[in-house]
């Protein structure tokens, strides 16, 4: 689980690293990633806490 915690931290990075240079479109997609990575790592957080 910690590889998915990390995996949204350098999306995190690379989008706004993206924002600055210029490019939005790669921003807005590195964000989505960077979510759905977050969400993903909060679910498995629960579902290993509760088993």
């Amino acid at each position: 689980m910690a590889d998915l915690i990390g995996l949204a931290v350098l999306f995190l990075v690379l989008a706004l690293v993206a924002f600055i240079l210029g490019a939005r479109g790669v921003a807005g997609f590195s964000m989505e990633i960077a979510k759905w990575f977050v969400i993903i790592f909060v679910v498995l957080a629960i579902v290993a806490f509760l088993f």
